[in-house]
């Protein structure tokens, strides 16, 4: 998973590889020259007092230096170059692929774990690649070179290598065998730490509401606890590793040594010979270092792969069609033609035969008890999620056949929990339309009732708004997020339970305000109070996601049981209160 994902990004950066190859090249070729020209200045200078020949090996030498630094520093620039690009482009696809999921692919993931992918599972990706473009090359070249030139150097103690190279990579390949599970349960446990750190953050007046700020620090204490487990059971073997290249290399020093100081005194050996052939061995066992530290990397860039191709391999349950039309008719009519939406797997369907029509300049109304649908009702207007079967028309076209962009820019959708982005209030409410004017986005907010509180704030427009807007009330929050919809002036608004966060006396004035504003437009409305859908074209009453009553609220008082219980329900709640 991890060569595919790498060689489909990379594929994109051929120049960058050709040249980190070649400087990679130079710059080890350089590096395995020196041992040659050091044993020379040793064999041929120092034991025969040749000044002059020292200083024109030892110039040679320098230039060979400097020539293998720059290769070097050059390759690592194209290199990082390369690996920030891939990192660049995967958080790119990343978040255009969650951007194009429905909520079920979201559930499935989880909010949490899809940050994670996009943010350290890359970054691991990142490192890997960094550390390959300055390792994958220079290793392997060193180490084959090193064994050639030692062979060269020194025939008779060649036979020290072949024992050392293969019980090296053994020993490598053991302990890196043994670190892949590890790196993975990091992983899983990451996932772990962020969704309960993200609960935490996002819903601390819930935990402080109910003093539970002692559970939620044990809570998280226990996914910390095991995540540091797992890391500390992963640098054992990171630990084990490096004295485990020492020991071999240390001990392969000291063979050649032994060995070669009885050849150097039986003079088949020259001393200059000897030092090469300890210099190559170190550069065998520090390329080996090099390519365990980039094995040790692997694993765990694996298992990211693995995550983030989950990822970018699901394919959206809400897909584009293949040839998308526009609409046929009025974008602002909105019909169900035997509407049905059922979860995978489930029994039951969520909704079912749901067939009625919503008309331009009027309201309709969508009521029912908890669960009954009325949510996902909603969502099937913009696909949000799909139908499973029957039809969903806007305009007089299927949504399926529509294209996804064409269609929600036709709809204003005002969800059951209002969100709101960092920024300010006025890049909040321009969200819904960026080339708003001052006037309209002022316009917005008085019709949505939250002119006055705005412009009593200090900065007006530009009062910052935290993430979430968790620097406003509810219902500030709830008339911001109204406002959003109308300034895109859209054909369909959808309010799910948007009026629930304002008083009764706000809520008719938002109302009273509203009318006007949609004369030609679909208003479909999901609201639980019967004060608020009183006076609406059409009401659908929803039971376990069917169709038990549709019509005038006069209409249904007297027709529907389901209807009359609610209506009955909330009038005895207001005769206590």
């Amino acid at each position: 998973m991890l060569t595919t994902l790498v060689r489909t990004y990379l594929s994109r950066y051929r120049r960058h590889l050709v040249a980190i190859v070649s400087l990679q090249f130079v710059a080890t070729a350089a590096m395995l020259y020196l041992p040659t020209l050091n044993a020379d200045i040793i064999d041929n200078g120092v034991a025969k007092g040749d000044t002059e020949y020292i200083l024109r090996i030892g110039g040679w030498m320098l230039a060979v230096t400097l020539v293998q630094m720059l290769c070097t520093v050059v390759g690592q620039f194209f290199g990082a170059r390369a690996a920030l690009g891939v990192g660049r482009d995967i958080r790119h696809d990343l978040l255009h692929r969650v951007n194009s999921f429905s909520a079920r692919e979201v559930g499935t993931f989880g909010a949490p774990s899809l940050i994670t992918r996009a943010t350290n599972d890359v970054q691991q990706i990142q490192l890997l690649l960094v550390m390959s473009a300055a390792i994958l090359v220079m290793a392997p070249i060193m180490c084959i070179g090193g064994v050639a030139m030692g062979v060269h150097v020194a025939p008779g103690l060649s036979w020290i290598l072949v024992v050392a190279v293969p019980i090296l990579g053994v020993v490598m390949a053991m302990i890196i065998r043994v670190m892949i599970p590890g790196f993975r349960a990091m992983q899983t446990r990451l996932d772990d730490v962020n969704r309960i750190m993200r609960e935490q953050i996002t819903g601390i007046r819930v935990v402080r509401a109910f003093v539970r700020e002692q559970h939620e620090i044990d809570r998280f204490a226990v996914a910390n606890d095991s995540l540091a487990d797992a890391g500390l059971r992963v640098g054992r073997m990171m630990a084990l590793m490096f004295p485990a290249v020492l020991l071999i290399s240390n001990v392969t020093i000291v063979a050649i040594i032994w060995f070669g100081g009885h050849q150097v005194s039986d003079g088949t050996v020259e001393i200059g010979a000897l030092t090469a052939m300890i210099s190559y061995v170190m550069q065998i066992m520090m390329s080996v270092m090099m390519a365990s530290f980039l094995a040790m990397m692997a694993p765990r860039a694996a298992v990211c792969a693995e995550r983030i191709s989950d990822v970018l391999d699901t394919q959206t349950s809400v897909a584009q069609a293949t040839d998308p039309v526009g609409f046929t008719g009025d974008p602002a009519r909105v019909e169900f033609r035997g509407a049905e939406f059922r979860y995978p797997g489930a029994d039951t369907p969520v909704l079912e035969g749901l067939t009625f029509r919503v008309e331009p300049g009027t309201t309709t109304a969508i009521v029912g008890s908890t669960g009954s649908g009325k949510t996902t009702l909603i969502g099937l207007v913009p696909r949000l999620v799909d139908a499973t079967a029957g039809q969903v028309l806007v305009g007089g076209t299927d949504v399926r056949d529509l294209d996804p962009a064409a269609l929600r820019s036709a709809i204003g959708l005002v969800p059951q929990r209002a969100y709101l982005f960092s920024g300010t209030i006025g890049s909040n409410v321009r969200h819904g339309r960026p080339d708003a004017t001052d006037d309209e986005v002022w316009d917005a907010l008085r019709i949505a009732q939250a002119e006055d509180f705005v412009r009593a704030m200090p900065q007006g427009l530009n009062t910052p708004v935290a993430q979430g807007g968790t620097t406003v009330s509810g219902g500030q929050r709830q008339r911001l997020a109204i406002a959003r919809a109308l300034v895109r002036r859209p054909a369909v608004y959808l309010f799910d339970d948007a009026f629930s966060a304002l008083d009764l006396a706000t809520d008719a004035r938002l109302r009273a305000a509203l009318r006007p504003e949609t004369r030609e437009s679909a208003v479909i409305i999901v609201a639980q109070r019967v004060s608020t859908i009183m006076d609406a074209d059409q009401i659908v009453v929803l039971d376990r996601g069917h169709v038990v009553g549709l019509g005038r609220h006069d209409e249904l008082v007297d027709t529907c049981p389901t209807y009359t219980e609610i209506v009955e329900s909330q009038l005895a709640v207001q005769e206590q209160s």
